[in-house]
């Protein structure tokens, strides 16, 4: 295949993803929106997270929750992590947030600012429903990121104590390249940010990144993991997930574990060593060394 194919067949197929997200708003439509979500927390609390009867231990007295990435949803993402929490005596809950009206299933798409305050909403009723005071996240993709704006505008910084970041776009990304790309392309940025808003907000140089990472990356009193692989194919480059600032830890897999080949979507919803690395920055009283035998434990 000639270069310039394996180069605009991607592009192609990013900018038909973002078209094929264009459907009129209509009623019907939010109807079915809001009775998918409702089935997917109904899915989770038959899973054993998202019960609201869930009463933080003393040994794990903040509740967590966990936002997915970019065309996921809270129950998809977590199929793994989210029992792996929840064996550990954890009180787990999670959130879809960034809906476009007639996409069902299929979420973190709309305005990252806007789906940071449905982030906010949902914290306040987490907390309300057990008692906490505070909260940790747990974010994978733009749910490793969105919190951020949460974090930094939104209040949140008062509510959450720690906030861990698994394969985040924290500083956008280049798609290895091809969103360099778009300009040359008339009218693709344009269709992004109309189609979907949160893929132009994550593109590197974006505005929404440029307001975020504004003045620093980190605000007090918030502890912050960043977890990444090198091998990540979709945040690029794998670098740019890392934050700099007081109170960070940023871990690349592979100087856990060399053998461990996860790319982007498996750290966040297959690797082992990841999720032993999550609990290490949610509990680090009791951190545990993480390497390959990680992935067995």
């Amino acid at each position: 295949m000639l270069p310039w194919k394996r180069v605009l067949r991607p592009l192609a197929a990013l900018l038909l993803a973002a078209a094929a997200t264009v459907v009129p708003a209509a009623t019907t439509a939010q109807a079915e929106t809001q009775t998918e979500t409702a089935s997917t927390f109904a899915s989770a609390s038959g899973r054993g997270w998202n019960d609201y009867s869930c009463e933080p231990s003393a040994a794990h007295p903040r509740p967590v929750v966990l936002v997915h990435g970019t065309f996921a949803n809270g129950v998809d993402n977590w199929l793994t992590l989210a029992p792996y929490l929840t064996n550990r005596g954890y009180c787990v809950f999670s959130l879809d947030y960034g809906q476009l009206p007639g996409v069902p299933l299929f979420y973190g798409l709309g305005p990252i600012g806007r789906s940071a305050e449905q982030l906010a909403a949902f914290v306040d009723k987490v907390l309300a429903a057990t008692g906490a005071t505070e909260t940790d996240l747990v974010g994978h993709s733009q749910g490793g990121m969105m919190p951020r704006y949460y974090l930094k505008f939104l209040g949140g910084a008062a509510k959450v104590h720690t906030f861990v970041g698994i394969a985040p776009s924290n500083h956008g990304t280049t798609l290895n390249g091809l969103a360099n790309l778009l300009k040359y392309f008339p009218g693709a940025e344009d269709l992004l940010s109309t189609a979907t808003p949160a893929l132009a907000d994550q593109v590197s140089g974006s505005a929404f990144l440029a307001k975020l990472n504004a003045g620093g990356d980190t605000v007090p009193g918030v502890r912050y993991t960043v977890l990444a692989t090198r091998y990540d194919e979709v945040v690029t480059p794998y670098r740019s997930q890392f934050l700099s600032g007081s109170d960070v830890h940023n871990v690349l897999i592979q100087d856990l574990c060399p053998l461990d080949l996860s790319e982007h979507a498996a750290v966040g919803l297959l690797d082992r060593i990841v999720f032993h690395e999550v609990t290490n920055a949610l509990d680090p009283a009791h951190a545990g060394a993480t390497t390959c035998q990680s992935a067995v434990g």
